[in-house]
């Protein structure tokens, strides 16, 4: 049968590099040989997509549009394969030569290698969730460009107006400085500050949707309940990993986030750097973010109220400096969501209790020492 080995199961591997309009495509067969080539149009891709035998694997980097192409392909009883685009470029035959075909077939190859990583598909409400916040981002860097427009035109006619969003509002209102201005000036300020007004409405609109999804979602109220863990740090989490089962255990979701040093490790010795920040960078910020948060909380706590986190807290940071405090708060916050997520567990404070080093009987030598 045309396809599939002799054990019955499908050995094709098709690699397309996805495009708005015209779709590259490799087939490679059992051997890793290029069968076939074909350039597709997008209407023509998604009919060539229900002709494929069932189990077939389509190999796709995960770019815009990936995840809608995968939700296909799974639809149809194919096997889609996603995968970042820095894994798939060593693959590339000629690193100098970048063509559509190049990619269809690197890609193709990539999904082969048997220690790959791939890339889940997320489900359409998943998509939905992180749309909100990608929107909300877009919002904040708008409104902060333009309210330092203001502040620009305003400064070249001597008002000078502090970097607080409240101060800028409080000089656009007052008639004195308004009255100090060209006339000719006023009424391209009102427009811009209209427009300043209307970018803020629309990211406290986000904000609320976002913490709509996230009090619907016990998921994320059980999120919630880490200190400096807010709604928005607990909706993008869970919209982003899910049920967290792409992940072995806590520290590859750090890894994932970018926590964790960079490794120079070579002869047997150990070098470690500054942390990779790879991954996803709003994830990571949101943590840091919330890291501060926890920071400031546990100073400012008794320390007979304190919890044990706090309590650890408190201890680095009367050791580090402030920032590898922060990201030290951000790497166990990570690995406490994964626990939370993977197991469907509700956050437990005295959890390191029960860690088996924690449980371990004194060593003999301790005892004798006593």
């Amino acid at each position: 049968m045309k396809g599939k080995s002799p054990m019955g199961t499908v050995s094709q591997t098709m690699g397309v590099d996805l495009a708005k309009h015209v779709f590259s495509i490799c087939e490679l067969d059992e051997t890793g040989r290029v069968c076939q080539r074909r350039d597709l149009q997008r209407a023509a891709f998604a009919a060539w997509l229900t002709q494929l035998p069932a189990g077939t694997v389509v190999a796709m980097e995960a770019c815009s549009g990936a995840h809608h192409w995968a939700r296909r392909c799974l639809s149809h009883g194919l096997a889609p394969k996603l995968m970042a685009a820095q894994f798939v470029k060593p693959f590339r035959k000629s690193q100098a030569n970048k063509n559509d075909r190049n990619d269809a077939e690197a890609i193709a190859t990539a999904a082969r290698q048997g220690n790959m990583r791939f890339v889940s598909v997320k489900t359409v409400e998943q998509q939905a969730r992180l749309s909100w916040h990608r929107v909300r981002e877009g919002y904040k860097t708008e409104a902060l460009a333009i309210g330092n427009r203001l502040r620009g035109l305003l400064a070249e006619f001597g008002v000078v107006v502090a970097q607080r969003d409240e101060a800028l509002r409080r000089a656009l209102g007052d008639a004195s400085i308004q009255a100090s201005l060209p006339a000719m000036l006023g009424e391209l300020l009102d427009a811009l500050a209209g427009h300043w007004r209307q970018v803020h409405e629309r990211l406290a609109e986000c904000d609320a949707r976002i913490a709509a999804h996230a009090r619907a979602d016990v998921r994320s109220v059980r999120a919630q309940r880490i200190l400096g863990v807010g709604p928005l740090t607990a909706d993008a989490v869970v919209a982003s990993v899910g049920d967290g089962q792409d992940f072995r255990n806590g520290r590859q979701l750090s890894a994932w986030l970018g926590l964790t040093p960079v490794q120079r490790s070579s002869g047997g010795k150990d070098r470690l750097g500054s942390i990779s920040c790879r991954g996803d960078s709003y994830l990571r910020t949101l943590l840091i973010q919330g890291a501060r948060s926890s920071v400031q909380r546990a100073k400012a706590v008794a320390v007979e109220k304190a919890t044990p986190e706090q309590v650890w807290i408190k201890d680095l940071s009367n050791r580090l400096p402030l920032g590898k405090v922060l990201v030290a708060i951000a790497n166990k916050h990570a690995r406490q969501l994964w626990a939370m997520l993977a197991r469907q567990e509700d956050y437990d404070p005295d959890a390191w209790l029960k860690h088996p080093m924690v449980q371990r009987p004194a060593s003999r030598k301790a005892t004798m020492m006593v």
